[in-house]
């Protein structure tokens, strides 16, 4: 997932509330339904909602509705696409060192030279 892709700075703003990260870990179970995920949270149902929406805006969620109950489940492929995205990153970051290191020792056998 590139950077400039849609979406993954709204999913990394989902994930940085406690609440709706919390509602992924449990989702990560299992589907569950909206009064299950609000049991543990100490919020009402109308805020809850509101960051379902933040996590379903975001793809990490989705929603299904049964008669009066509606059931949110985990689209692990989101999650998918941000391990895609670290594992670029890390990439990147691991090159950068080993450009790093090998300017170290360059630089350390120039000054050898010189001595």
């Amino acid at each position: 997932m590139k950077m400039t892709e849609p979406g993954i700075e709204q999913i990394f703003h989902a994930l940085a509330d406690p609440s709706r990260l919390q509602m992924v870990e449990r989702l990560s179970l299992g589907s569950a339904s909206v009064k299950e995920l609000a049991e543990p949270l100490d919020m009402a149902l109308p805020s809850v909602l509101k960051h379902l929406k933040v996590l379903e805006n975001g793809g990490l969620v989705q929603s299904n509705k049964s008669g009066r109950v509606r059931t949110y489940e985990l689209n692990f492929s989101k999650l998918n696409g941000i391990n895609s995205w670290l594992d670029e990153r890390k990439s990147a970051w691991n090159r950068s060192f080993d450009r790093l290191s090998q300017f170290l020792i360059e630089s350390s056998d120039e000054n050898s030279d010189g001595v």
